[in-house]
């Protein structure tokens, strides 16, 4: 949900990814209150962080407190 509306609202500035650690659906309910915002994101997909090594970010937001565990080193653009 996330991804989809920092890629809707600032199309111009930004480009947000979106992944996990597990790959998992896209929860229905998700699909649904998007929808009554306006976004569609019944195509997309769950992402594994896997697919993003060796990109760099400027930035990494995450949303677990088992992050340094559990997910793998991202670099930052100073």
């Amino acid at each position: 949900m996330a991804e989809s509306l920092l890629n809707t609202i600032y199309i111009d500035k930004y480009k947000a990814f979106s992944a996990g650690i597990e790959s998992s659906i896209v929860n229905p309910y998700a699909v649904e209150i998007m929808k009554e915002i306006g976004i569609d994101i019944s195509n997309n997909r769950s992402k594994l962080i896997k697919e993003f090594q060796g990109k760099t970010f400027d930035v990494v937001v995450t949303v677990c407190d088992n992050v340094k565990e559990a997910c793998p080193f991202f670099l930052v653009k100073k």
